[in-house]
């Protein structure tokens, strides 16, 4: 029977032996046998375990097998133990990296912090051991068709946050091949907050810093939102796909990889049924959201198939959201008892990605044959000026003079966003209303951060992850106007015509999620993204 003391006195016979300690595979089989004692014959047989494991290959096995019965122990201590001693063993014997990963991850499903907290430092410490052969543990587990949600949720989450913390040394290219190799099948079924995670872990490769990296992941995407198949705007799976797809794929989009896979689809199957877009996300405003990414994904399009067409289609949205002024309008300001609706939200998404793709055909708006085209854009555009002078003019007059915590409260917060949307469309209005109209002018969409206009070497772009509020203009000198929308669609208005923030958010870089989303293929079986 094991005790204490017997235990003390195996440890001194091996250590007194030194390298010659492999001559005494009784001592290690009785310290083995130990992990069956007490529990404090326990915690000291896992010590003493990893700490001659190396002289005694031929019971390697024996000595895993018996430190992964401890983790399992009722005795938090003692399973803390075994979870820290684990990596010692590998660093005798790499190759069984692999294998005690595989271990590991299965206990990242731990609910006490501290202990999951161990758990990924020792996984941590075998990446540093042996990166490749610890992935390849910690994937084996990912990919299993019986591993537990939270096991594969953990996983993922471990990867997303410690690859970045690898030296270069340690994430090779090799090794980084092996990861795109493993996300590229994980990625045939996730859940929405799964595949976020993903392609996180792939963006942050270095590989995928080069523009041939960044064009293999963008194909990634496109062959995952199945843009062959036929658009369905009433189902609302398809739409969410649809839309992280594309929020996804943005940040990859360059002037040497193009979105014109995205931009096509959207044209020819998104535009004509926005207003019959839906969702399964609570307080998304589905049709802002989908322009936003459209706006996005306009910039870097590059040739896309059939632009006059995409134009076109483009141009019918843009002037459904602009109305005509009334025949009687002479005035320089708005005057009458009707009060138009402008969604600057909407208008700034549609006029800068209809500013993009129009300047490839100039003659969409300048040939002869479209003169009554260019004289309706015209009346809109001068009368949706207006609106947003005077707008931007009440703007300015609410912010003047605050300044620190002032501007940081909710309404003046929205108020800013308000500016940056009018100020955006202002300067678009300008070039649009040259004779004939111009393309030059470059603006930063509302929602972007403002950066330098330069492009890097590696052309890398940063995610958007800022909220957004969609914005309306209700004249406040009133005005004599009929509403002319599409197809009689109903116009948002914030409620007794204040600022309202409950329109719909968008995150750039992607929404997270409660849950378990839908599919992309559902083999596992769960209600999937």
């Amino acid at each position: 029977m094991a005790t204490v003391e017997k235990l003390y006195q195996s440890f001194g016979t091996l250590a007194d032996a030194k390298d010659k300690a492999g001559e005494h595979k009784d001592e290690y089989s009785f310290i083995i046998s130990a992990t069956k004692g007490n529990p404090s014959e326990k915690r000291l047989a896992s010590q003493f375990i990893a700490r001659f494991f190396k002289y005694f290959p031929e019971q390697a096995g024996q000595a895993i097998n018996a430190l992964f019965d401890l983790c399992e122990d009722d005795d938090s201590a003692i399973r803390r133990q075994a979870v820290k001693d684990l990596p010692t063993l590998c660093k005798a014997l790499p190759e069984h990296v692999a294998k005690i990963a595989e271990a590991l991850t299965q206990l990242l499903q731990w609910e006490d912090p501290a202990e999951v907290s161990l758990v990924q430092s020792s996984l941590l410490t075998l990446l540093n051991i042996n990166a490749k052969d610890t992935l390849k543990g910690i994937f084996s587990q990912i990919e299993a068709e019986d591993v537990e949600d939270q096991v594969r949720e953990k996983a993922i989450k471990f990867l997303t946050v410690k690859l970045r913390t690898l030296s270069d040394d340690k994430l090779d290219k090799d090794t980084e091949e092996f990861i795109w190799t493993e996300c590229k099948k994980v990625l045939q079924d996730v859940t929405k907050d799964e595949f976020i995670a993903i392609m996180n872990v792939l963006k942050g490769l270095k590989t995928m810093g080069t523009v041939q990296g960044r064009q293999q992941l963008v194909e990634t995407v496109v062959e995952l939102a199945e843009l062959e198949e036929p658009f369905k705007p009433s189902d609302p799976d398809m739409v969410d796909k649809f839309i992280q797809c594309v929020k996804q794929a943005i940040p990859l989009f360059s002037k040497n990889v193009h979105s014109k896979a995205f931009m096509n689809y959207m044209c020819e199957n998104v535009l004509p049924v926005l207003s019959e877009l839906t969702t399964s996300e609570d307080e998304v405003n589905v049709e802002l959201d989908v322009l936003k990414v459209f706006a996005e994904v306009s910039e870097f399009c590059g040739e896309i198939d059939n632009p006059e067409n995409a134009v076109e289609k483009l141009y019918d949205n843009l002037i459904s959201f602009m109305p005509l002024p009334t025949p009687d309008e002479n005035e320089d300001v708005m005057t009458g008892t009707e009060e138009p609706k402008l969604q600057f939200s909407h208008v700034e998404c549609l006029m800068f990605a209809f500013h993009q793709l129009a300047g490839k055909i100039p003659g969409f708006l300048t040939d002869p044959a479209n003169a009554e085209r260019l004289k309706d854009f015209r009346l809109r555009l001068q009368y949706f000026a207006r609106g947003v002078q005077v707008y931007i003019k009440q703007l300015r007059a609410a912010l003047q003079g605050k300044t620190g915590d002032a501007l940081k409260t909710e309404e003046n917060k929205i108020k800013i966003m308000a500016l940056k949307i009018t100020s955006n469309i202002n300067v678009l209005i300008k070039d649009l209303l040259h004779n004939p109209p111009s393309y030059k002018s470059s603006v930063t969409l509302s929602w972007k951060p403002i950066v330098a206009k330069t492009v890097a070497a590696s052309e890398s772009r940063p995610s958007t992850g800022q909220k957004r509020t969609p914005i309306t203009f209700d004249s406040s000198d009133g005005a004599s106007a009929k509403k002319i929308n599409k197809q009689s669609r109903a116009i948002y208005s914030p409620p007794g015509g204040k600022y309202s923030n409950k329109a719909g958010t968008y995150a750039g870089g992607g929404r997270g999620g409660g849950g378990r989303g839908r599919s992309f293929r559902g083999r596992r079986g769960y209600n999937r993204f």
